[in-house]
């Protein structure tokens, strides 16, 4: 059955799913790289699509913006269409003078200051994680393209615009946290919950350390590359 945010009917996703938070980028990697791709949802303009690629049927969901929008989708996704592995593909903020533009990082951990994780562990702390096998299947798969890659520790904020402690990351940075983005906490929190895979795969569009940032058709066209990275760990 359809579900609040999904009109899927059943058996019309994957049990692998890619996950970009913006819709287009859901049309772009079905278009590009899918055979036969169909459009399944269109709620409250969430693009998400099903083909198959290299003879795997996939499917591609936009997830939106912050911790609880992945988790919605994660959840519906996972507990009413029997989804296994999500892989969050996008883009992030580099921490690390060594994290470069264009690289990739892939959260193999990822911290947070979110609530929507501290809330379901009182007085206590979890550590959201991948799964082992996408993320090293990932790092196989980035290295065999010719990315530069890094694993480790990513935060997953909830605040784009921090103008009260505008040096806060600088905290982050200082344990080793490699770059900032907004969803991969929720994802592997789900996951976790759920029984399932999951990964984040992320591409450095700007950075906190040295200013630079790429322009909106450099991230696209680094985006699809990385795309097609995440495809091949998903069905390796």
């Amino acid at each position: 059955m359809p579900t609040p945010h999904l009109a899927a009917k059943p058996g019309d996703i994957a049990d692998i799913v890619l996950l970009p938070g913006d819709p287009l980028r859901a049309k772009l990697i079905a278009e590009r790289f899918f055979e036969s791709p169909t459009l399944y949802n269109e709620v409250r303009g969430m693009l998400g699509y099903t083909g198959t690629y290299k003879g795997r049927r996939v499917s591609v969901q936009g997830s939106g913006m912050g911790v609880p929008s992945i988790s919605i989708y994660a959840h519906e996704l996972i507990s009413e269409y029997g989804v296994r592995t999500l892989i969050r593909v996008g883009t992030c903020g580099s921490m690390q003078p060594q994290v470069g533009i264009r690289d990739l990082v892939l959260g193999q951990s990822a911290s947070t200051d979110s609530s929507t994780v501290s809330r379901r562990f009182p007085g206590m702390t979890f550590a959201p994680t991948a799964d082992f096998h996408l993320l090293h299947r990932a790092w196989q798969s980035a290295n065999e393209r010719g990315f530069k890659v890094h694993v480790g520790n990513v935060l997953s904020t909830d605040t784009f615009y921090d103008v009260d402690q505008p040096d806060g990351w600088k905290t982050w940075a200082s344990h080793n946290v490699l770059a900032v983005e907004m969803e991969a906490a929720g994802l592997y929190t789900i996951a976790a919950r759920l029984g399932a895979r999951a990964l984040t795969v992320l591409m450095v569009s700007d950075s906190l350390v040295t200013h630079e940032s790429l322009s909106a058709a450099e991230r696209q066209t680094g985006f699809a590359d990385m795309a097609l990275a995440a495809l091949d760990a998903a069905i390796g």
